[in-house]
């Protein structure tokens, strides 16, 4: 599967497919496969990461009751701010790469990151579930920790004795944006309900 230009329906799915089942596997073809960051977020990225805010959204209008500008909102927001997380995610284990003996590379950091969270994101369709699909979102996601420990020597070409190092920084960093990510995504959808609310009491005024 090329990611040079876009979406390949056929290839997506065994992609996806290759990515749960048999991961190291898979960065083996990964890695030499050509790529470019537009490809890599068109035909792979921005495909998958819209299943958890999708499956959210759904959740929220079927058992939570959420108004649907609230859960549209609170999904764009996620999804949009998922995919930079990826971006910066990547941008930072490249620059990191020299530390621990590995090889910089935009387009492989980017490969490594985006591929790694394939599970990640297929969980994330339990989101539809409440309670239960949370649950199930996290062991998608430490899955996709693993993906990702396995790929950094194949894709960074990291040492043997550095690649755990490298991994557990790359971690970190990880934590970090997405911590910030949900920071983000909290004090906006905040800001939105009051405004809301705000909104709503002038207009109950009004009458």
């Amino acid at each position: 599967m090329s990611v040079m230009s876009g979406p390949n329906s056929t290839g997506l799915v065994a992609r996806v497919q290759n990515m749960i089942m048999k991961p190291a596997a898979e960065w083996d073809v990964i890695a030499p496969e050509p790529a470019s960051i537009g490809g890599l977020y068109t035909g792979y990225a921005c495909i998958l990461a819209a299943i958890p805010p999708i499956a959210t959204i759904l959740a929220s209008l079927l058992f939570l009751h959420i108004a649907i500008l609230g859960a549209l909102i609170i999904a764009v927001l996620s999804y949009v701010l998922a995919l930079v997380g990826v971006f910066v995610v990547a941008f930072i284990i490249d620059i990191l790469a020299p530390n621990f003996g590995a090889e910089r590379s935009q387009i492989q950091a980017l490969k490594l990151v985006v591929y790694a969270q394939t599970a990640g994101w297929v969980a994330g369709i339990a989101n539809i579930i409440p309670g239960v699909g949370g649950l199930i979102a996290l062991v998608g996601g430490l899955y996709s920790l693993y993906v990702l420990y396995l790929g950094l020597p194949k894709l960074m070409k990291s040492p043997a004795d550095k690649t755990t190092g490298y991994f557990v920084v790359s971690i970190l960093v990880a934590i970090v944006v997405n911590v910030l990510i949900g920071v983000v995504v909290g004090i906006i959808f905040a800001a939105t309900a009051m405004t809301a609310v705000v909104a709503g009491g002038a207009m109950t005024g009004a009458h």
